[in-house]
């Protein structure tokens, strides 16, 4: 096992929110004072699997910094492990969605490997820890270290990101083998009440949904030029314009897009084609395969091109599927017909600068007429939350958080049944045919994010419960 890796933490200014919040604005930097002197002294650490790719290095690298500007010592750290840990998390993570997997138990063998990994890392990173600090344990690769660091008499959280709303085998059978390190902990974090766990002390349950930063790269404003050169250079695009692929980078310095995407497609989008993008992980719960079925029959304009975008596989470490799941999603490309093929574009973007890849992301979401995120399961989904800051209709299905962010008919439209290919075609194909009401449904989208999904509104709910826990 490799040695955790500290990430590093920028500090990003609160005060970049006043515009957004006007008067409610004092509120934060209300919180932002008691912070300073309330949590004089104490560390905040966080634990994740991996510093990128998936929403959990989203929500930290949002959230941090501006806890960082608020005067609190945060600390991020990254577990490094082998293939044999990740591989029984990720079953744990298909379970807890409701999904088989890769058909493997979470035997007894699971567990011994599950709880060395855990007591390693405990032992590696507990003597760097001071009584009195608090420790945020993300997701089911760290809930194995609740125990030990109790016992070093720290503060310790614990927050799930994922979860259904009706439980299944698979699920309860997940809930059945964390128990037992969950229970240790002094408080529970979930997306959502629907999300928490049978038998837990409902009295340590912290709701708080995930948050976006409407500033980074991945979200920033760009203009229409600019994203048609970010787009040009990571090959999806064909040489139009000649303006330059830049960006901001989150600490106020100029960044610029100078690699290309791996990109398998017959051909580049035409100019002034119609885009439906995707950007997710690679996983077989956000359903790639089945948008491009549904491209394939029904989905019958012919200036109309889909784009499923996600990380490259090589550069998230703790989703050994990935791979597997992006071949299947060739495969279907494939056997397309020459027609159906020519408008379907499957796109991995570099993992080698987060913020190159943000960018990317924004450009991708910025050039598409309609997002879509067709989960069969969700945690909460924050590319639809970026997509709205971004003024874009959403399709969605209804399911976990994704229905929590969009209001039906005003923000986005839901489908009831995920599996419904026809239903996603024509929910996209009624906004692609009035371009005003695509254009006011975005706009509602927007503000929902500014009313409930900005960083500051959960960085306002994070220092108040932490405050209670130590008080």
């Amino acid at each position: 096992m490799a040695d955790p890796k500290f990430v590093p933490i920028p500090v990003h200014r609160l005060d970049r929110f006043k515009p957004l919040l006007g008067k409610r604005f004092a509120e934060i930097e209300e919180v932002a004072r008691w912070a300073r002197a309330g949590f004089a002294g104490r560390a905040i650490w966080h634990l994740s699997s991996t510093a990128r790719g998936g929403g959990v290095a989203e929500l930290l690298s949002t959230l941090l910094p501006y806890a960082r500007d608020a005067g609190v010592d945060v600390r991020w750290v990254v577990l490094r492990e082998g293939p044999e840990f990740f591989c029984v998390t990720k079953r744990l993570h298909n379970h807890l969605h409701g999904d088989r997997g890769d058909g493997g138990a979470l035997d007894e063998g699971a567990r011994r490997v599950y709880d060395e990994v855990s007591e390693a890392n405990a032992a590696a990173l507990g003597p760097q820890m001071q009584k009195g600090d608090i420790v945020y344990l993300h997701d089911p690769q760290t809930a194995g270290m609740i125990a030990p660091l109790c016992e070093r008499g720290l503060r310790v959280v614990w927050r799930c990101h994922v979860g259904v709303d009706r439980p299944n085998d698979f699920v309860r059978g997940a809930w059945d083998f964390l128990r037992s390190y969950v229970e240790r902990a002094d408080a529970y974090v979930f997306s959502r009440r629907e999300y928490v766990w049978d038998g837990l002390d409902r009295d340590r349950v912290w709701l708080m949904p995930p948050v976006i930063d409407p500033f980074s790269p991945k979200n920033q404003e760009l203009e229409p030029e600019v994203v048609e050169a970010i787009l040009k250079e990571i090959g999806l695009v064909p040489d139009g314009l000649e303006a330059v692929p830049v960006f901001e980078r989150a600490d106020g310095t100029p960044g610029r897009v100078e690699r290309k995407a791996q990109i398998l497609q017959e051909e580049e989008v035409p100019e002034g084609a119609r885009m439906v993008a995707q950007v997710s992980r690679w996983d077989r719960l956000k359903d790639p395969r089945g948008l491009i079925e549904m491209l394939e029959h029904h989905l019958d304009d012919h200036d109309v091109h889909l784009i499923l975008a996600g990380p490259d596989t090589g550069g998230v470490a703790d989703d050994p599927e990935g791979a597997a799941v992006y071949d299947e999603v060739a495969e279907r490309w494939r056997s397309l017909p020459e027609e159906r093929r020519r408008r379907a574009h499957l796109v991995s973007l570099p993992m080698h600068d987060v913020e190159e890849n943000g960018a990317m992301v924004n450009a991708i979401q910025r050039r598409a007429d309609v997002v879509v995120q067709k989960s069969v399961a969700e945690g909460f989904g924050l590319t639809v939350a970026e997509a709205m800051w971004k003024r874009r209709p959403v399709v969605g299905s209804r399911v976990g958080g994704i229905q929590d962010q969009i209001v039906e008919g005003e923000s986005g439209i839901l489908i009831d049944d995920s599996r419904d290919l026809a239903a996603f075609a024509r929910a996209i194909q009624r906004l692609l045919a009035d371009p005003d009401r695509a254009q006011a449904m975005g706009e509602a989208a927007h503000q929902r994010v500014v009313d409930e999904y900005l960083a500051v509104h959960r960085l306002q709910e994070y220092v108040q419960h932490l405050a209670a826990l130590i008080d």
